[in-house]
């Protein structure tokens, strides 16, 4: 009779997903990630699939989890512009303090050029902080606080468009007071 693998998987995705995180798809063996994850390759396999599969719950389950803590962080905040601004310095933060950078990011580059079902999951995760921000933009629009533009759609774009630029001089440069600074001349712009 065959033995009853049991494991705590949403922990051992978790895992997982900081093996990809450092190591990308590519980089990662499954030695690393059963390791990691402290089960048998067959354990795996019975349990969650493949190494592919394994990428996806992990993928999903990073950006779900980004989604989740960018709702709970803004949900208190009553003013449009000040939920605007609280989520780009959150993505500085998170940019200039997570050791291998934004799992999204990295994915997008190496992964999800070619491979549908990991675009579909970071897609989603772009258009989750597209409709968050958009929906700020625009209110903080009739709100009158922001007055430089009037076009919601242009002005998400603008500010979705510094993050990857972010992300990028931060791998190059390793300097937070750069991305500090950027980040504090959008906010400027954007309240002008």
């Amino acid at each position: 009779m065959a033995r009853s693998v049991e494991f705590d998987e949403q922990l051992a995705i978790s895992r997982a997903m900081d093996v990809f995180w450092k190591k990308g798809y590519n980089g990662a063996t499954m030695r690393d990630l059963t390791e990691a994850m402290g089960i048998s390759s067959s354990s795996l396999y019975n349990t969650i699939g493949d190494k592919h599969q394994l990428f996806l719950k992990s993928i999903k389950y990073y950006t779900e989890s980004r989604m989740a803590a960018a709702r709970k962080q803004l949900q208190p905040i009553k003013s449009p512009l000040k939920a605007i601004e609280k989520f780009i310095l959150s993505s500085v933060y998170a940019i200039t303090n997570e050791p291998n950078s934004c799992l999204a990011i990295k994915t997008t580059f190496e992964v999800a050029t070619t491979d549908e079902q990991v675009q579909k999951i970071i897609k989603a995760d772009n258009e989750f902080t597209y409709n968050l921000l958009i929906d700020l933009v625009g209110k903080a629009i009739e709100a009158k606080e922001i007055k430089v533009s009037q076009d919601a759609e242009m002005l998400t774009d603008y500010i979705i468009n510094h993050f990857t630029g972010w992300h990028e001089s931060f791998i190059i440069h390793r300097d937070k007071t750069r991305i500090k600074k950027m980040a504090a001349f959008l906010i400027r712009q954007i309240n002008q």
